[in-house]
């Protein structure tokens, strides 16, 4: 795995909205009042008249958002990912997802990126509320240069939209010439013994694990899953069909997020053996987010040593 450099994602997504507002002047932006910290201070610099801070009121913004959609806009709502998925609910679902309205949310600070902010800042449930909203597609970038181009993406899809960032700086994984689609889970490593699908920052501690396999003689195949939902079923049965020994790994409770997904598939299909690596079913606390990940097992090490026992069980 090459890695270029370390960047949020936040920066990624401040960075296209500018130039996806200066495109299309529908595009708008809907501040909760915190724009410094989710990184649309340039938009609301060079676009002022496509910006609009609705003030620390994240129920009002989703409702004012709605509103705008309804008149051909689109407003992204831009506040933090505890706020934007919990606090907002139940205005997403009645006012926004069920008339299916093109209003998309963009949240940082999601996961355990936080760190020492504490369990309060640390949204480790919100894919997994936003998933079970009919209408609603979930999105979670991996690095810089994903946010950029799933942010493009979602600005062009219709429909309800959740993108989820990173405070803290990740990996930059992916070059400028890749390509996103919604719904499409990416390949980024070919493999025979046992699948990794990762998505947001943990896709770098697969990639890292899968490499150290590799050292090991065992193959990994590694794949984004960026979007949660839709979620790539076809990918996921592939892995299940050829491989049969499958680990997830997410930022994120391993309750009803890329797990629990992945497990629904392999419900249904009937096959396969399935690892989960995420937050165990816990709050957080203000630690360095190094120590937050080692605490609930999504390390690089964990995800190797599940590697080896499932490669040694059989095929089902």
């Amino acid at each position: 795995m090459t890695i270029r450099e370390k960047r949020a994602t936040r920066e990624g997504f401040g960075q296209e909205m500018v130039a996806l507002g200066k495109e299309n002047p529908d595009i708008l932006v809907l501040d909760v009042d915190i724009g410094k910290s989710c990184k649309t201070g340039e938009f609301r610099k060079q676009l002022p008249e496509q910006y609009l801070n609705v003030g620390i009121a994240e129920q009002n913004g989703a409702g004012v958002a709605a509103g705008l959609a309804t008149c051909g806009k689109i407003p992204f709502v831009v506040t933090y990912a505890a706020f934007g998925s919990m606090r907002m609910c139940e205005m997403i679902r009645q006012e926004i997802c069920y008339p299916r309205l093109n209003v998309k949310l963009a949240c940082s600070h999601g996961g355990l990126t936080p760190a020492n902010d504490g369990a309060s800042h640390q949204c480790i449930e919100d894919m997994g509320i936003l998933r079970t909203l009919p209408n609603m597609t979930v999105i979670m970038p991996a690095d810089y240069t994903a946010a950029r181009k799933l942010v493009r993406e979602a600005a062009s899809y219709e429909g309800p939209v959740y993108l989820r960032f990173t405070r803290d700086a990740v990996p930059v994984i992916y070059g400028e010439e890749e390509k996103f689609t919604i719904g499409k889970a990416k390949r980024l490593r070919e493999g025979r013994d046992v699948a990794i699908l990762a998505n947001g920052d943990t896709l770098c501690l697969a990639l890292e694990a899968a490499e150290r396999l590799a050292q090991e003689g065992i193959s990994a195949r590694v794949l984004d899953f960026h979007t949660i939902k839709p979620l790539d079923v076809e990918a996921v049965a592939q892995c299940l069909e050829e491989i049969g020994r499958v680990i997830t790994v997410e930022d994120h409770n391993i309750l009803n997020g890329l797990g629990s997904a992945v497990a629904e598939v392999a419900a249904e299909q009937g096959r396969g053996i399935l690892r989960r690596v995420g937050v165990q079913d816990q709050f957080g606390m203000s630690a360095p987010y190094e120590r937050l990940l080692a605490r609930n097992g999504i390390t690089t090490e964990h995800i190797a040593e599940l590697a080896r026992e499932l490669q040694k069980q059989p095929r089902r």
